[in-house]
């Protein structure tokens, strides 16, 4: 059932308004005397994740006894990570997701189920998998919390996905990510009912029926002003929570253009974005705005590598960023890519098809460990001196020299598309 729902494209939700409706809710679930909060890591800093969770201590207070990031393959949160993004909740609280060791499998959902979904692209059972947190905790209410955004890998983000992904094991992981790959990012991004979508809600029907498990669901906006601002909360025990954030989300995070782009160029935070895995947002939510022939460049002053994890990052290096069947022909023919589907879906998710050209400013990568990988390369600080963030708006810039560019600040924060694009 729903619990609480509030958003508009013109809504703006205040701490205070945040609170108030949490506490609502809370009331309204009783007494709970262990609970476990499963909000994003530091890749989703702004989902206002980690203000919700600390007002979930600070209601809560000792009842509230693990913390769960969702890493999914990402790396562990930094102290210094955790200290910025909630607040002064006690580090003490946050458990580590292992995603290779700590897992718990919860069943299968059946390989015919998977081919029909997936149009007979992909015809494997998918493997329901969690952390064992939520199965031996103990707890009697878990509490996962996010952001709904458009996703390169299942459509809009969250709701179940941060269950079965955030804290999933590596098979699980692997599979649905090679899926939504197989598919089609152009079929799937910016879409609510999609066939990795449909898996997990398999999964959440037939596996964890039992869970107490509640969605916390933020959408996120800019003002006039260009402040991040909370446009929808939506709270639920149900998949219909999920689907008022995603159309809400589709109207606030998603940006139609008349016409294909021919320059964009996209600033990479360097906090928040340090290897391709996360940076190349910049281009899979971009991928359906740049016209043939034209240019994406990255801004990206904290990249220091491909994968986040070891074993991901030598096979970005080894293979690079391919074309889609050139990727699904080495993933036939390689074990290291069979058995690593995620790797090999990422490696789609990077490309530009060859149909618009990539170039990447990195701050701590070199130009042949670019190249190497099929990225153009130029000097991020030449580039950040014709091109400089701090002087751009979002949008539509024309330079001095009467060059037009559309500049993205964030790129985690939206989709951009052309109309004759978006399917």
């Amino acid at each position: 059932m729903i619990y609480y729902a509030n958003g508009s494209e013109y809504t703006s939700l205040s701490r205070d308004d945040l609170r108030e409706a949490l506490y609502e809710v809370f009331a309204r679930l009783g007494n709970r005397k262990k609970v476990l909060a499963i909000p994003p890591d530091f890749t989703r800093y702004h989902s206002q994740a980690g203000m919700l969770t600390r007002l979930t201590y600070d209601y809560y207070g000792d009842h509230l006894t693990d913390i769960l990031p969702a890493l999914g393959t990402h790396v562990p949160m930094s102290h210094k990570e955790v200290r910025k993004m909630f607040e002064e909740t006690p580090v003490s609280l946050f458990r580590e997701h292992r995603w290779r060791t700590d897992i718990i499998p919860l069943g299968d959902v059946p390989a015919e189920y998977v081919h029909e979904v997936s149009e007979g692209l992909v015809s494997y059972p998918w493997p329901a998998q969690v952390n064992k947190l939520l199965v031996e905790g103990g707890h009697d209410l878990i509490l996962s919390i996010g952001q709904v955004v458009p996703h390169e890998v299942i459509g809009m983000a969250n709701h179940n996905k941060n269950i079965f992904v955030g804290t999933g094991g590596q098979e699980g992981i692997n599979k649905s990510h090679f899926l939504g790959a197989a598919y089609g990012m152009e079929r799937i991004m910016g879409r609510a009912n999609t066939p990795v979508r449909k898996v997990l809600n398999y999964a959440s029907e037939h596996f964890a029926n039992n869970m107490p498990i509640v969605y916390i669901l933020t959408v996120i906006g800019k003002t006039p002003e260009g402040k991040l601002t909370v446009r929808g909360l939506y709270i639920g025990d149900d998949f219909e929570c999920f689907e008022l954030a995603a159309a809400l989300s589709l109207k606030v995070n998603f940006t139609m253009l008349d016409k294909p782009l021919k320059k964009v160029v996209v600033y990479l935070d360097p906090e928040e974005f340090k290897s391709t895995w996360l940076g190349n947002k910049s281009i899979y939510r971009t991928r359906m705005a740049i016209a043939d022939g034209g240019e994406l460049i990255v801004l990206a002053p904290g990249l220091k590598e491909f994968g986040e994890d070891k074993q991901i990052d030598l096979l970005i290096r080894k293979y690079g960023y391919m074309t889609t069947p050139e990727v699904l022909e080495c993933t036939k023919k390689n074990d290291d890519l069979k058995n690593n589907l995620s790797a090999a879906a990422h490696l789609i998710h990077g490309s530009s098809e060859k149909r618009f050209n990539i170039t990447y400013c990195p701050g701590q990568l070199s130009k042949n460990e670019i190249e190497s990988v099929f990225f153009d390369h130029a000097s991020l600080d030449e580039m950040m001196q014709r091109y400089n963030p701090e002087t751009l708006n979002d949008g539509f810039n024309n330079l001095p020299d009467g060059e037009e560019i559309f500049f993205i600040s964030n790129p985690a924060l939206g989709l951009w598309a052309s109309k004759e694009r978006f399917l």
